[in-house]
């Protein structure tokens, strides 16, 4: 999650900026034409000299405006009274609107007041004070839509005001967020505001028991991670399946819900959430479905066996001669010569008594890990305190997906492929996707810096409206244009060449990768070219936050995985500003234009000076993704032997990019078609739709 830094939001580094209704919906509107996207107006642009209160609205929205612009006429209004009252008087205030909450007022009736004594809160116990677009977002959360809020303009801070009010009934308030860090990281840093209000807050991580889960959930706003509110609830309704009260729990009996023993379920219902990243959660990891495996151990060691005779056979095994791959679906399979090499290949006594049809399919998935999972790109191997393990790294965020595993055996095949321990395939006890945890909660919102690219989605899906809050200063990021190379080496020659020359000008330098080993190849060569350098990727996840403050520094050189863009913020020395500010270098396209502008984002921030360049070359995968693995080679080859550059070029990976993007949207279509059939078809036989799987 994107965080408010302090100095931004001290009355002592600025003035503070004062409270005032946005203008009458009869301002100037205007089509936003930097964004490109002529369906959102600019309404109430900033007066000289004040505040900047403009909010970019949908089409067909003036009755929400209007309805803002009320609603922050009165927050202004309860400020004074609220500087002029002690600690005791604030939280006995917070006490009278929860107890009004939960006697049945509406909250939206209390939203000002609630919303004054947050941003009060924040003023007195961390020196931030919501700013009134940060209000203006918090009032598009609270109505249910995705609040599109620009790197650095503190959608931590911002989701404070809907959690408290939501908690005010006494139902909960989660927030969804990317991993266990994050989760933890804001909770703790938002406390001070909450305590003085009276809210308590829960803490999720994968470590927890099941006591610590149910203590966690108990508070009055809980922060934890996507998968593992999605787990949770899997395991409770396993646990309340096997106790014969499903019925009575899931529709609300609580009088069972709080045991202290261990068999009682740890979840209070599903009444509010906050996604943090809202296209990260919502859209990238939709699709995958969250899985709680059953133990198969019937054939336990046949099966390890069979994986461990694949992956050393795997090599042998020649594109096009031995098997062949779908286009379209990645599919591999094996050809006539391809299944008589399984055969003639020598085989222990255990897999010799495994099917024919068995060890094509090993086969297949073992050719399939050898020639497309690489390590350090899509995983890395980890030590633990069960030995090494094979840990995904997040294609999306760069990030450790702990906890996760590949479905299909793949998996399993990896670690065969690295001789590690095999771990146990799993059937499947409960399954749930991301699309229906989220629409299980009776109030969803979310926030995010890039989501006006998937509006169509996240509305369709999740009818979650998508709302562009303003910044608080007019952004001042300058775009270079784009560079293109005949190959990867050529390509990070040229980025190490323009690192030296913002380098000698004393500017921070943030070079964006797509994985661990590029980010460690320009580490590399940025070591032999005497520049001095640090490395943030998903290896250094605790070292994450020290290595981001320094990142602004000057004459600072940091080298990222596209994790950069997911709640780190980075924050200029005193000076940097005047020389320029940050300049981003981007090395690649990724298969979402959002993960692209969220690592534009890290410069310009808060109105700062910065610029950005993205560089490519013929080699890259977006081209290979985008038009098909044979002109992917074509183009390649040109690289290779065409003198370069091939700044012409920059067009068709955008159009490769957009391909991409489109292919994903369809597979996540088909995945919520899929699980509605699946679904429907439980319910007309009976069965529970996350914990039965119908043959």
């Amino acid at each position: 999650m994107t965080s408010t830094d302090a100095e931004t939001n001290l009355p002592q580094s600025q003035p503070k900026p004062e409270s005032a209704p946005l203008e009458d919906e009869g301002a100037a509107v205007a089509a936003d034409r930097s964004t490109g996207d002529p369906s959102l107006l600019a309404v109430a642009e900033r007066n000289d000299g004040g505040l900047k209160l403009s909010t970019w609205m949908a089409v067909g929205t003036r009755p929400r405006l209007l309805r803002w612009k009320r609603w922050l006429q009165r927050i202004g209004d309860f400020e004074p009274l609220l500087q002029a009252e002690s600690d005791a008087q604030i939280r006995k205030r917070s006490l009278a609107i929860r107890y009004r909450a939960k006697a049945g007022e509406p909250l939206k009736s209390l939203l000002p007041e609630a919303y004054a004594l947050v941003r009060e809160s924040g003023r007195r116990t961390m020196g931030m004070r919501h700013y009134d677009v940060q209000l203006i977002g918090g009032m598009s959360l609270f109505e249910g839509c995705i609040a599109e809020m620009q790197t650095g303009e503190g959608k931590t801070l911002t989701a404070t005001l809907p959690l408290y009010l939501h908690s005010l009934v006494g139902k909960g308030a989660h927030l969804a967020t990317v991993n266990d860090y994050l989760a933890k990281r804001d909770a703790e840093w938002m406390k001070p505001l909450f305590a003085l209000l009276g809210v308590s807050v829960g803490i999720i991580q994968t470590q927890d028991d099941q006591g610590s889960r149910r203590k966690s959930y108990s508070s009055d706003v809980t922060y934890g991670t996507a998968k593992e509110f999605g787990f949770d609830f899997l395991r409770d309704r396993l646990l309340l399946r096997a106790q014969n009260r499903l019925g009575a729990e899931m529709l609300g009996d609580s009088r069972t819900q709080f045991s202290d023993g261990g068999d009682a379920p740890v979840m209070r219902g599903m009444h509010f959430c906050l996604v943090d990243e809202a296209d990260s959660i919502l859209i990238d990891e939709a699709r995958t479905p969250l899985i709680i495996g059953s133990i198969e151990d019937t054939v336990r060691d046949q099966i390890v066996e069979t994986y461990r005779w694949a992956a050393e056979h795997a090599p042998a095994f020649i594109e096009d001669e031995h098997y062949t791959i779908d286009k379209e679906t990645k599919k591999y399979e094996l050809t006539g010569r391809g299944r008589g090499l399984v055969r003639s290949l020598p085989k222990s006594d255990l897999v010799r008594t495994m099917g024919l049809v068995d060890l094509y399919e090993f086969t297949e998935r073992a050719a399939k890990v050898y020639k497309e999972f690489i390590r350090d790109r899509q995983y890395v191997i980890k030590s633990g305190q069960k030995g090494d393990e094979i840990v995904i790294v997040d294609e999306f965020t760069g990030r450790l997906a702990e906890g996760r595993k590949w479905r299909d055996g793949i998996h399993q095949a990896i670690e065969a492929k690295e001789q590690l321990e095999i771990s146990v395939p799993t059937g499947q006890a409960a399954r749930i996707t991301v699309q229906d945890l989220f629409l299980r909660y009776h109030h969803l919102a979310g926030m995010t810096g890039t989501a006006a690219n998937s509006a169509g989605e996240l509305k369709k899906i999740y009818r979650t409206p998508v709302i562009r809050v303003p910044t608080n200063r007019p952004p001042k990021r300058v775009q270079l244009p784009d560079r293109v190379f005949g190959s990867m080496h050529d390509k990070f020659v040229e980025i190490v060449k323009e690192v030296q020359e913002m380098h000698s000008q004393g500017r921070p330098v943030l070079i964006g990768t797509r994985s661990i080993d590029k980010s460690e190849a320009i580490s590399k060569l940025l070591d032999e070219a005497g520049i001095e350098h640090e490395t943030l990727n998903a290896n250094k996840v605790a070292e994450e936050a020290d290595i981001v403050a320094r990142a602004g520094g000057f004459g600072k050189v940091t080298v990222a995985t596209n994790m950069a863009g997911r709640g780190t913020d980075v924050k200029l020395a005193p000076g940097v500003e005047a020389i320029g500010g940050m300049h981003v270098i981007c090395t690649e396209l990724h298969d979402a234009a959002r993960i692209d502008r969220q690592l534009i984002g890290r410069c310009g921030r808060q109105g700062d000076n910065g610029s950005y360049r993205q560089y490519l070359s013929l080699d890259d995968d977006i081209l290979k993704n985008g038009y098909g693995p044979d002109k992917g080679l074509k183009l390649k080859r040109l690289g290779e032997t065409a003198p370069g550059p091939f700044h012409n070029f920059a067009p068709a990976f955008r159009k490769a990019q957009i391909k991409v993007e489109r292919k994903h949207f369809r597979d996540r279509m088909v995945l919520l078609h899929h699980e509605k059939e699946r679904k429907k078809l439980q319910r007309e036989i009976g069965q529970d739709p996350y914990l039965d799987t119908p043959d």
